[in-house]
């Protein structure tokens, strides 16, 4: 019999962890600490167990695109097909329809997932791609004429400023679905998790771009290339390239052998910047997306 739990304390997040990090190894997941700064009302964890034993897990939260929540029912190998996939959904889709979203998305990286979501009246509505770089020997990004470029950690106050010169603006054209949602706060909280690894470049005070990385504790060789921007019309100036490479010769200073970034279909600017920067192609992640109530 499959029962549900909602998650609660420290060893039930490490639980929780440990689901996505058997089924997600290649990705990044917060540490209990982070989970818990991330904590809110409309959040729902729970763990699914069979006879006592931890079977799978899911979330359901309120999206970054507007109108929407998203969900992530997850099941590990040794109990799909018995039930406990549909009382996650069941359980996640309950509670972000009671909290009055219109729809509700997850994401799908394997065809067995896509199968059981297709089932369930969900429909496939953008996709993103996952690049990968091998890091080596890098060299520091040469100076550049227009800009200067210094790490969070040492103007710390740059960042809420990153936030209203340059994120508030960069979001508006990135190639989602439907338009991002992303308070202050938020930014603070979730989107940066090392100040030494994230840098803006700055003319006369003020933040024209970003990058970082979002360094993993579970795998300390490898980092996931964060949010990079830069205002509209400093683009084409070499500002991005810039702040990447600065991401990189970091990386190669700290021991990190990988960096992979996700970017969505659409997002072809950035996509090709990758590229000329020495990233490969990996995964391939599918956004489904059903209106709400869904019929579980």
């Amino acid at each position: 019999m499959v029962t549900l739990r909602t998650v609660g304390t420290d060893e039930d997040i490490e639980q929780w962890r440990q689901v996505k990090l058997t089924l997600l190894p290649g990705e990044r997941v917060p540490s209990v600490a982070e989970i818990r700064s991330m904590n809110r009302p409309d959040r729902l964890m729970i763990l699914a167990e069979i006879d006592g034993v931890v079977a799978g897990h899911g979330i359901a939260a309120r999206s970054d695109l507007a109108g929407r929540a998203s969900i992530a029912p997850r099941v590990l190998p040794g109990f799909r097909r018995r039930g406990v996939g549909t009382a996650l959904l069941r359980a996640l889709v309950d509670h972000v329809g009671g909290l009055g979203y219109p729809a509700v998305a997850a994401l799908v990286d394997e065809p067995e997932s896509a199968g059981f979501a297709v089932r369930f009246g969900f429909v496939e509505v953008d996709r993103q791609v996952e690049q990968v770089r091998a890091v080596g020997v890098e060299p520091a990004p040469l100076p550049h004429p227009g800009f200067e470029i210094v790490s969070i950690a040492d103007r710390p106050e740059l960042w809420p400023q990153a936030y209203h010169q340059v994120a508030v603006e960069a979001v508006q054209d990135m190639a989602v679905t439907s338009p991002m949602q992303v308070s202050l706060d938020e930014w603070e909280r979730d989107w940066i998790n090392a100040p030494e690894a994230t840098f803006v470049a700055v003319v006369d005070g003020a933040v024209i771009g970003l990058a970082s990385l979002m360094l993993d504790e579970d795998a300390p060789d490898r980092a996931e290339q964060g949010f990079t921007a830069c205002l509209r019309s400093w683009r084409g100036r070499g500002v991005a390239s810039t702040l990447k490479r600065q991401t990189l010769w970091w990386a190669a200073e700290h021991g990190i052998r990988e960096i992979y970034t996700w970017t969505q279909r659409g997002n072809d600017d950035m996509r090709r910047l990758n590229e000329h920067l020495g990233f490969t192609y990996g995964q391939v992640s599918v956004t489904f997306q059903s209106s709400l109530p869904l019929s579980v």
